[in-house]
């Protein structure tokens, strides 16, 4: 028995597009990165990118459970002495560029290297509900049908 190690020849990629309005972000990343991956193959090689192209439309519309919207708190530093900027989820995915939560999420869940930076390349998310890869003829995912909890679904009592 030998262990079957990927070849750049037989890994054959798809596009997938995902519309993110009303997903859990923490499921949706996650569901993402073992895509990028390729985890989600058989013939997943470790060393090896594997993974899909994938494409999230409506970032701005995703939702983030609990009170983690007001409270949860991005870092980031500018390089210089007492440089360190904080600023809240709800601030970013109101703001110009919403589609950094996500990006950020799934870049956190995906190991660091060199492999990382191939597979972030795959990542293409925008923050309206066009995206300009058509002519690679995406498959959509319906990512809220794989699981109750994937999406938040308003109440009509509150």
């Amino acid at each position: 028995m030998k262990t079957y190690s990927a070849k750049p020849a037989d890994i054959e990629r798809g596009w997938y597009v995902i519309d993110a309005e009303g997903l859990v972000l923490g499921r949706l990343a996650a569901f993402i990165a073992d895509h990028l991956r390729g985890k989600h193959k058989p013939i997943w090689t470790p060393h090896m990118d594997c993974g899909d192209h994938i494409i999230v439309v409506n970032a701005e519309k995703i939702e983030l459970t609990g009170n983690k919207r007001q409270q949860k708190v991005y870092y980031r530093h500018t390089g210089y002495a007492g440089g360190i900027k904080e600023e809240r989820a709800d601030k970013i995915l109101g703001g110009r560029f919403p589609e950094r939560v996500l990006i950020k999420a799934v870049e956190r869940m995906i190991s660091k290297g060199p492999l990382r930076n191939r597979v972030m390349r795959k990542l293409h998310v925008y923050k309206g509900p066009e995206h300009p890869h058509l002519a690679q003829k995406p498959e959509p995912i319906d990512f809220a049908a794989r699981n109750r909890k994937n999406s938040v679904k308003e109440t009509a009592d509150g």
